[in-house]
């Protein structure tokens, strides 16, 4: 186990019976989040759709708690304009919409738009979501982004899954 995913399961260790003698709501996710806050500081949970952000709470702290690996949040929920930023210079970066959209879908057709896309972090934590994220409604979604999941709680104990589909250009069912 690494340095930091061994701090970061002391810490929270270390704040679970606080928020347990305090009677909080839910003290494994509560202090999973305060220790994964410290660990990945810049992350932004704001946005995301509320079941998204709820069901990639509890779904970190099962990873952090039970099997002692720690999964981040390098983006989450996007504006329109930040999405067309990043649109824009995939076009520019590929010399077509239609290569950049391998990478990049416009503001319209993204899930981040919607606040029901994450792109996490580290390796290992996305494989952990990929094996265990179909119990809280967090898919993998495209084969060439293994850092990219969608929230579906649709799906969630249903023996069916959105598709994975080669990248993000391929028609997808959309709600």
């Amino acid at each position: 186990m690494d340095v930091y995913r061994l701090a970061t399961l002391g810490l929270a260790g270390m704040r679970r019976p606080l928020d347990r003698l305090a009677g909080r709501w839910r003290p494994e996710e509560r202090a999973s989040e305060w220790a994964l806050g410290l660990r990945f500081p810049r992350e932004d949970l704001s946005g995301l759709d509320v079941g998204a952000r709820v069901a990639f709470a509890a779904a970190r702290a099962d990873a952090l708690w039970n099997h002692g690996l720690t999964i981040g949040l390098t983006s989450g929920a996007r504006s329109v304009a930040e999405q067309q930023l990043l649109f824009d210079e995939a076009v520019a970066q590929y010399g077509s919409e239609s290569a950049a959209r391998q990478w990049v879908l416009p503001p319209t057709e993204s899930l981040h738009v919607q606040g029901r896309a994450l792109d996490v972090r580290p390796r290992e934590g996305a494989r952990w979501l990929e094996a265990h994220g179909h119990r809280y409604g967090l898919y993998r979604t495209y084969a060439n982004e293994w850092w990219h999941f969608e929230h579906w709680p649709q799906f969630i104990g249903t023996n069916s899954r959105p598709a994975m589909r080669p990248d993000p250009r391929t028609p997808a069912h959309r709600l």
